[in-house]
């Protein structure tokens, strides 16, 4: 059987917008997807469908596909997305009335059920994760648009190849190469050298985005469009993989897949396969995200030049201390980007950031603000802000909680308008930590530099509510010797001050030489509430990586 190819043309709410139409005309498709969907855009459509019950999905979408429907539907590709967001039904109305208006004849279909506003009735958003088995119903009824809700990044994959491949829900080997093959485009160009600790080994000014050529035994073959920017190797391939992961089980609805059991291969330019992976019964438990606003936030950033910059600093936060005593929750950083005789003035300067945060939108706004601003005249030579204080705005907070499988009605609304329960899985399995496997051999003993661990290994970071995730790989066989061995979890919190006093867990996973650390809490009440300066924990990888140590001279 011939494999089927499936593409991903965006990665956000807010992604590359003509992504959509380079992958249709840039190669053969069968299946095109879209993430639009995070833990902060359901928050951002929840507020936006209290403004408008008709909103709550990715309205880009749309617009996108106006330029391109009749581009998928010449070359008969089918389009699945989540960008029904918290309106899939509404979402669907809206591409059958566009299909209308251009004369494309497509069929359109949704999937719903992930709503548990009602069993949280506090919460902005409530939407449990469900798995691709409503997508196959879809695909398998002859839609050619499938709109979803909340559903897991990788069910945008497992969906299509159960039904182009007739995987029963037992298939769990099968299912898990899916669920990875997912897993990797799920964010785009992530997979082919954006954001990638190595990207100045090729060209990524303009990275293609990925597509996997998957197989019916599930496994396959990630690449991209001929001639299209980027690269793909096991190193691009390998951060995605570590990315907002954890352990070797990765759980899901459909299966658990095991990412210890992965291997990748080189398979010739710009392709690498993915082989070997084992799956297991998923957890009794669906995943809900939970959506709720906290209260409002409001950030000062005062500038601050030349000399004496402590001094300054211990004035102004003196100056504005009763304003700032009224507020619950308040956090002062002061930021040395300045330099001694520095010959530009805003290289001179360093920067002090306030932010607030409290139940009463005033003791953020106008109290704070008309503190701050009547310093114009009255505070440290130079007083000046990077831009005026605002009025304080809302932020919301993120929540994991977790439901049993029937819980939800996960509904199939197929393109002749027939509502299709879908089943839960036939089996599930508690989840449960994998014992640590053995590590190999440490290099021997020799002269070693204090340089940075950046020389010799990758990282990429993450987010998952409050948590951060930072997976770490090293390049050659001998690095991963050192690494395994050096790259401990005390050795972490040494370089990573901020994890000192959290919860972190260390995963090994040899087959990808990578070692995958879990930081609980870092990121407070998660990415919308704000609560640290890389609310996603996006660079903390990068930070990890340009941290010194003593690392053997033969690797460098």
């Amino acid at each position: 059987m011939t494999p089927l190819r499936i593409g991903n043309a965006s990665g956000f709410y807010g992604d590359r917008f003509d992504a959509l139409r380079e992958m249709l005309t840039g190669g053969p498709l069968d299946v095109l997807t879209g993430d639009y969907l995070a833990e902060l855009t359901m928050l951002i459509l929840g507020r936006d469908r209290l403004k408008d019950p008709g909103a709550g999905y990715a309205r880009t979408f749309l617009r996108q596909l106006e330029e391109c429907l009749g581009l998928a539907h010449e070359r008969g590709v089918k389009v699945v997305t989540n960008a029904g967001g918290l309106n899939p039904a509404g979402l669907a109305a809206a591409v059958r009335e566009l299909a209308g208006r251009l004369g494309v004849p497509v069929r359109v279909a949704h999937v719903e059920g992930d709503d548990l506003k009602a069993r949280y009735p506090d919460g902005l958003a409530a939407h449990a994760y469900l798995g691709g088995y409503g997508i196959a119903a879809c695909l398998r009824a002859g839609a050619d648009i499938v709109v979803t809700g909340r559903v897991t990044d990788a069910a945008l994959v497992t969906g299509p190849a159960a039904a182009h491949f007739g995987w029963p829900p037992h298939a769990y080997d099968r299912l898990a190469g899916a669920v990875v093959a997912g897993h990797v485009l799920e964010c785009g160009t992530q997979a082919t050298g954006g954001n990638y600790a190595f990207f100045r080994e090729g060209d990524v000014r303009h990275p293609g985005f990925p597509l996997a050529e998957l197989h019916a035994d599930g496994t396959c073959v990630i690449t991209k469009h001929d001639g299209t920017g980027g690269f793909v190797d096991t190193g691009t391939v390998t951060a995605q993989l570590l990315y907002e992961t954890g352990g070797a089980r990765y759980a899901g609805p459909d299966v658990t897949a095991r990412l210890d059991t992965v291997t990748l291969t080189q398979d010739g330019p710009d392709r690498v396969r993915i082989d070997g992976v084992r799956g297991e019964a998923p957890p009794p438990t669906l995943k809900v995200g939970l959506n709720r606003l906290g209260g409002f936030r409001n950030e000062v950033v005062l500038v601050l030049t030349g000399l004496d910059i402590e001094a300054k600093a211990a004035l102004v936060r003196e100056q504005l201390a009763p304003a700032v005593g009224k507020v619950a929750d308040a956090r002062w950083e002061l930021v040395r980007t300045d330099r001694p005789d520095a010959p530009t003035e805003e290289t001179a300067s360093a920067l002090l950031r306030l932010v607030v945060r409290d139940a009463d939108q005033r003791a953020v706004g106008r109290e704070l603000s008309g503190a701050a601003v009547e310093l114009a005249l009255a505070g440290y030579p130079g007083f000046h802000l990077l831009a005026p204080p605002g009025k304080g705005a809302p932020y919301g907070i993120f929540e994991a909680v977790y439901v049993p499988h029937d819980a939800v009605d996960h509904t199939a609304v197929l393109p002749d308008g027939r509502r299709v329960p879908v089943p839960p899985p036939p089996d599930t399995a508690a989840l449960t930590a994998v014992p640590e496997p053995p590590l190999p051999d440490p290099l021997p003993p020799g002269p070693a530099r204090r340089a940075p661990l950046g020389l010799v290994a990758g990282a990429r970071s993450g987010d998952k509510g409050g948590d951060a995730n930072v997976g770490v790989w090293a390049r050659t066989e001998d690095a991963w010797r050192w690494l395994a061995h050096a790259l401990t979890v005390e050795r972490f919190r040494e370089l990573i001050p901020e994890s000192r006093p959290l919860d972190v867990t260390r995963h090994v996973l040899p087959n990808l030489r990578a070692l995958n650390f879990t930081v609980e809490g870092l990121l407070g009440e998660g990415v919308a509430a704000q609560a640290r300066f890389d609310p996603q924990a996006k660079a903390l990888g990068e930070w990890l990586r340009a941290r010194h140590l003593d690392i053997p001279e033969v690797l460098l």
